[in-house]
């Protein structure tokens, strides 16, 4: 029986679909499984296959009732072994300010559920992680983009525009720690000022910390989390992404308890629960612990591989790029100088056999055609070095061919 296909029918969408932008950044995962060519894949964030606990995972053992469903709030194993881990760190929580998600995008995405109505303002860093601003446009946010430089988000700038716009922002999203894609660290200093201002404007602060934990140089700072002793005004998103498996798609929410019952409510209208059996997994290998042996091992692996990329920038485009030098995390913010349209020089890269992120994916409003973010955490030294000598035969054909 053969299917024809309407199309004169115009389907009824929804307004907001102008505002699904998407993204860039995950788009670059099923181009890259489509090459068939050697690629160094300097481009998605992911923690090193060699560093994901893969056999401890898969140790825990797990009855058939690990396959039901969960409580929506977090599985009561993981809920517990969580809170002991957090024991004593500057993400120390209570039972009654914790929701397990599916991820900390769903962690991004109730924040917005809850506070962002159409037309709000949503202060962003620029360049950011840019599913965190999309998940603001997707509830109709309007975003004000503010320079990150080396100490993070620049307060002063944002005072700054807040006080020629004339208007207050609804939230604020920071990624305060090794900030993606600039690794950059939000100083103390700012981080107190940015919760007085949130406090004077009344505005939620969205609180993303993913690789706070991936320090390998400098002396800790405390988090949002931690400084704002309970604010209910800071809303932290937390995930096992980096540093377990982004594949697990595990993450948390710590929040006011006031809103514990609306996020069980939003959470309900969006999966039900999280993911039982990863929720399970990682509750065992958070009661093992080996969670912190694993992530001291991470810090090892992970500044090695930073300053092998540091190394072979350094050869292939000293005077040509500069780079940035993060105290932890998975990336470098690369800027051209002279320009380099890096939009253009993803597709030739690819070519030559390395993948990266344009800057461009990291501004709603284009602000960074020059500029791309490189990933050291998930690709040995060796195929870093030979990743980046590619990636100059790529720059010097894109030149040539007068782009």
């Amino acid at each position: 029986m053969s299917t024809t296909i309407r199309t004169d029918i115009r389907l009824p969408l929804a307004a907001r679909i102008e505002h699904l932008v998407g993204s860039v950044i995950d788009s670059s995962t099923s181009l890259l499984a489509e090459q068939t060519h050697d690629i160094v894949r300097l481009a998605m964030g992911s923690p090193a296959q060699d560093a994901i606990p893969s056999a401890a995972l898969a140790a825990v053992p797990l009855e058939s009732h690990a396959f039901d469903y969960a409580a929506t709030e977090g599985d009561p194993a993981l809920r517990e072994a969580l809170l002991a881990q957090l024991a004593g760190t500057s993400d120390e929580t209570t039972s009654d300010r914790l929701t397990i998600t599916s991820g900390g995008m769903q962690g991004l995405d109730l924040a917005h559920k809850l506070f962002t109505d159409p037309g709000d303002l949503v202060v962003v860093e620029a360049p950011t992680y840019t599913n965190g601003s999309a998940t603001a446009l997707s509830y109709s946010a309007e975003l004000l983009e503010i320079p990150v430089d080396e100490e993070g988000l620049d307060v002063e700038r944002l005072e700054a525009e807040v006080r020629r716009t004339g208007r207050r922002p609804k939230s604020i999203y920071a990624i305060p720690t090794f900030q993606n894609p600039s690794g950059a660290t939000l100083s103390l200093e700012r981080r107190i000022r940015l919760i007085e201002l949130a406090r004077e404007w009344g505005s939620i602060l969205i609180d993303d910390d993913p690789y706070g934990l991936l320090r390998f140089a400098g002396d800790p700072l405390p988090t949002l989390h931690e400084l704002a002793e309970g604010d209910p005004l800071v809303f932290s998103v937390r995930t096992f992404s980096k540093t377990v498996a982004p594949g697990l798609r595990v993450g948390w929410v710590d929040a006011d308890p006031s809103l514990g019952q609306l996020l069980i409510n939003a959470k309900q209208a969006m999966d039900t629960c999280t993911n039982l059996p990863a929720q399970r997994q990682l509750a065992g290998f958070l009661d093992s612990g080996g969670f912190d042996a694993h992530v001291t091992d991470q810090r090892i692996v992970y500044k090695e591989r930073k300053e092998a990329m540091r190394a072979a920038l350094t050869e292939h485009f000293d005077g040509r790029a500069t780079w940035t030098d993060p105290d932890g995390g998975f990336f470098l913010w690369v800027t051209f100088d002279p320009p380099v349209d890096t939009t253009a020089l993803f597709e030739v890269a690819l070519a030559e056999g390395v993948a990266l992120i344009p800057g461009n994916a990291f501004s709603h409003g284009g602000l960074f055609p020059h500029a791309m973010r490189l990933c050291f955490a998930s690709t040995p030294p060796a195929r870093i070095a030979e990743g980046i000598a590619r990636l100059r035969r790529a720059v010097d054909r894109l030149v040539q061919e007068g782009r």
